[in-house]
């Protein structure tokens, strides 16, 4: 299991941050600039959750999936259909995070569960770029009971339901959460948002929904 938190440092005419979770024992300070700053004020905020936007998470029943690697994840209340880039740790620990050329991507965190099968699988994007929304611009918009559908490598597709939606500033961020074994298969898609710091060039909170495995079937 990964512990503690880090955040990358993402800065740009609309503020592109995105956090990365690694460490071995403590919360851990930025890591570097995705790219040179750019002074312009941001134009608009991404959204933000709703403070009820969660509810109460029942017994799972549905049987968990063998593992396979997630292929494409699609969310439509919030537009999303990427594929997955596979993703894992830098050398100091911290997670890996999309390149900011491949920002309307999404990764899949490799060495974690795989979407369906038991445990909770990381599916980290970015919030936005130096040239507009990225690919998890819209995750605050998720409310309880939207569903996000994960193609996986062995021809399955993994529906998850979305429990909750929720906002955490960077150095509370929620490792055990996020990383450990809730019992179940369970989802988890994280961003950065709040308000974001021109001095320290990244964002001070992170959105994370949480979800679990509803069922699954084989692509069409």
């Amino acid at each position: 299991m990964v512990e503690g938190v880090r955040s990358v440092r993402n800065s740009g005419r609309r503020r592109r941050a995105l956090i990365v979770v690694g460490g071995l024992s403590a919360v851990l300070t930025a890591l570097a600039a995705l790219q040179a700053a750019r002074n312009d004020p941001a134009k608009s905020a991404p959204p933000m959750p709703r403070p009820d936007a969660s509810r109460p998470i029942g017994p799972a029943t549905t049987p968990d999936l063998p593992p396979s690697p997630p292929v494409r994840i699609e969310v439509p209340r919030i537009d999303v259909r990427t594929p997955l880039m596979k993703l894992a740790k830098n050398p100091d620990q911290t997670v890996e995070v999309p390149p900011p050329s491949r920002a309307q991507e999404a990764g899949w965190y490799r060495l974690g569960a795989a979407p369906g099968s038991r445990g909770a699988a990381v599916i980290i994007g970015h919030v936005d770029t130096a040239d507009g929304p990225a690919v998890f611009y819209r995750l605050g918009r998720l409310r309880p009971g939207d569903r996000a559908s994960v193609l996986r490598a062995d021809g399955r597709t993994a529906v998850f339901g979305i429990d909750s939606v929720e906002r955490f500033a960077k150095d509370r961020f929620p490792t055990n959460r996020v990383y450990g074994d809730p019992g179940y298969a369970a989802i988890r898609l994280i961003t950065c948002g709040g308000r974001f710091d021109r001095d320290a060039g990244h964002y001070l909170d992170n959105v994370i929904a949480f979800g679990h495995l509803l069922g699954s079937g084989r692509a069409r």
